[in-house]
């Protein structure tokens, strides 16, 4: 075992990794480590945890479908701001997202990522059904059918940037209400325990099953913890496709690492990831399977996989002329986001995206999108017998729960919330003392 694997096992005392070296999930490569070759890292290497697991973690208690998820020509556009109106802009909408097309696919990690303003988390947004304000045009299929927000809301997970949860719950409780509300009322209390196990041990929560949550920064979980958290409570919903926004912003190298091995092992059950992700390391990046990058202004200039060390990405922009070589120990996504930077495309009087739409790439990638747009043969659609997971009663009894356990963990917050009450009705109850009938 290396000098920082046995550094990553003593971390386990902290409750924030589990045992993984004896479950099979850590090996002795680390996230900082690289072959020789590629010289010094931007990043430090000491402390640091891996990314990569072991395969295998397929069968869980509750099945799931495996979807893929296709769009091809998606534009987005809202009303034009009137402050740019009052600039002399004729147009009467800003267009955010011009004609973009892909396709997401189960046990593949994509990263989509771009500059700021490139639209990625525009696109990501329209794609989970979040927008509700502005006009959608294009094609989106899941497994080959037209999608539908009702249905598709049941089979897919939203991880946000932010990570919210009550703070006066435990690990395992906050996974218990999400379960309870959004599993199929089929699924029995047993097998939603199994699962919510299950789930623990996959980003590996399992520790800190009775912790409370706490609040950001004052006590309870680490940011890096309440991340995870943020993806197993998406996990237990059991949801095919899951989207995530930044996961790793906000993170040291160690703790990016440790939510990146949790990515990983969602990713390795079979399901579909795409996260956005800004400005990371060598390892972080290089631990996505495929990339779909944006540039400024709403357009894709490359659609495809990263290859060992990034080799597809740099082999397709190297190959463009006048595009700068990459230096030896370099890290691959800020070489990319320099060379195709808005002023780059000035300097040079390069078009990525002209260059990615007559490249072999972009061929191959339209014949996937019409390939993936055809339901396989003996498929349905997507279909459920009722419109929400539970009844009423059910998310009505679920809501009262959680809440008690908040309101009897915070004695002080309840006691004030009584005080007031009383207060209030004995000032109203004195202003109309004795008034009765007398109007």
């Amino acid at each position: 075992v290396s000098e920082e694997t046995l550094k990553i096992k003593q971390a386990n005392l902290t409750g924030e990794v589990l045992e993984a070296s004896s479950r099979g999930r850590v090996n002795n490569s680390t996230i900082a480590s690289r072959d020789t070759e590629d010289g010094s890292n931007d990043e430090s290497t000491s402390n640091h945890a891996t990314v990569n697991s072991s395969p295998g973690k397929k069968g869980m208690v509750l099945p799931f479908v495996p979807l893929s998820i296709t769009f091809d020509d998606i534009k987005y556009s809202v009303d034009m701001p009137q402050e740019i109106k009052a600039q002399g802009v004729a147009e009467s909408r800003l267009e955010l997202l011009k004609g973009i097309s892909g396709s997401f696919r189960p046990g593949v990690l994509t990263a989509l990522m771009g500059v700021s303003g490139a639209g990625k988390t525009t696109l990501m947004d329209v794609l989970a059904g979040r927008k509700t304000s502005g006009y959608i045009e294009g094609n989106i299929t899941i497994s080959g059918y037209p999608k539908k927000q009702e249905t598709f809301a049941r089979v897919s997970g939203y991880c946000e940037q932010n990570d919210i949860h009550s703070p006066n719950v435990t690990v395992y409780e906050s996974l218990a209400f999400s379960s309870w509300l959004r599993l199929p009322a089929n699924v029995d209390s047993s097998t939603r325990k199994m699962f919510i196990d299950e789930v623990m041990e996959l980003v590996e929560l399992s520790p800190l099953r009775d912790a409370l949550v706490g609040l950001p920064g004052v006590s309870g979980l680490s940011t890096e913890q309440r991340k995870r958290l943020t993806i197993a409570v998406e996990l237990v919903a059991n949801p095919s496709i899951i989207f995530m926004d930044e996961p790793t912003s906000g993170l040291d190298a160690r703790a990016a690492a440790i939510v990146m091995r949790a990515i990983r092992n969602t990713v390795d059950t079979g399901r579909t990831v795409v996260c956005t992700i800004h400005q990371p390391s060598i390892d972080i990046f290089e631990s996505f399977d495929e990339l779909f990058l944006m540039k400024r202004g709403g357009e894709e200039i490359y659609v495809g996989p990263l290859g060992r060390h990034s080799c597809e990405l740099i082999r397709y922009f190297e190959a463009i002329e006048d595009v700068r070589k990459i230096k030896d120990g370099y890290n691959p996504s800020t070489w990319m986001l320099e060379v195709t930077s808005a002023t780059q495309e000035q300097m040079t009087g390069i078009n990525f995206s002209q260059v990615y739409k007559n490249s072999e790439l972009y061929r191959r990638n339209k014949n996937l999108i019409k390939e993936l747009s055809t339901p396989p043969e003996g498929s349905s659609d997507l279909s459920f017998p009722t419109q929400y997971s539970q009844t009423f009663l059910t998310q009505c009894f679920a809501c009262l729960w959680k809440q008690s356990l908040s309101y009897w963990r915070n004695p002080p917050y309840t006691a004030v919330k009584y005080f007031y009450t009383t207060v209030i009705a004995l000032l109203f109850g004195t202003m109309f003392w004795g008034i009765g009938k007398k109007r």
